[in-house]
């Protein structure tokens, strides 16, 4: 693993978008393992400004995101497929069909089977973008309280 330091969000931002822009750059066809909540916002604006650039094409990309709420359909503002659309998808040329978030609505367990035929069928995503939380938490893996 290798740790950079930054000074602050803007530059944390940035320095991750240029990591990931380099996968795509060199494999066009990548699987971006991406994550939602504030940590990566950012970076999703520093992205969808080198789309807009010209120096990004999402085109052939593929993304797999690990969570969904349970009870929420993709519609819903505080669901995470919206919060992809809305931060990323919809400011890029990505093929949504390409894009998966698991759904939140129906079978939860049916649901999460999909999610992990999804990742099997396309094997490891070449980056995997997390967040950390206040509290330490990486990704969705709240820190216990004992």
């Amino acid at each position: 693993m290798k740790v950079i330091k930054v000074k602050n969000y803007e530059e944390l931002s940035r320095t991750a978008a240029t990591i990931i822009a380099g996968v795509i750059l060199s494999k066009p066809d990548c699987i971006l393992g991406l994550a939602t909540g504030s940590s990566p916002v950012g970076t999703y604006d520093q992205l969808a400004a080198m789309y807009e650039e010209g120096i990004l094409d999402f085109s052939h990309v593929k993304s797999v995101n690990l969570d969904e709420y349970v009870g929420l359909d993709g519609s819903n503002d505080q669901s995470y497929r919206y919060f992809m659309n809305h931060n990323l998808f919809d400011h890029i040329n990505i093929d949504k069909k390409n894009t998966f978030v698991a759904s939140g609505m129906g079978d939860f367990e049916a649901n999460a089977r999909e999610l992990e035929e999804k990742v099997r069928e396309g094997g490891a995503a070449d980056l995997q973008l997390l967040g950390i939380g206040n509290n330490g938490h990486i990704a969705f893996n709240e820190a216990s309280d004992h």
